[in-house]
């Protein structure tokens, strides 16, 4: 059995207070549409899989 780590490649959020920097990617979008837009389109490219957390924003994981 594998044993890869996952990891989160992607962080994609409204607010731009929750951004601190660093890894991973952080992108800050303008509105709801944009960012459902951003995620779909690089997890698409990323082949990774997209979750929501309760506050909104979205993780990339891969």
């Amino acid at each position: 059995m594998s044993k890869e780590k996952a990891e989160i490649i992607a962080y994609i959020t409204l607010n731009k207070e929750r951004v601190h920097g660093g890894n991973p990617l952080t992108l800050i979008a303008n509105d709801v549409d944009e960012q459902k837009i951003l995620c779909r389109d690089i997890a698409k490219a990323m082949k990774a899989n997209v979750s929501q957390l309760n506050c909104g924003d979205y993780i990339l994981i891969k």
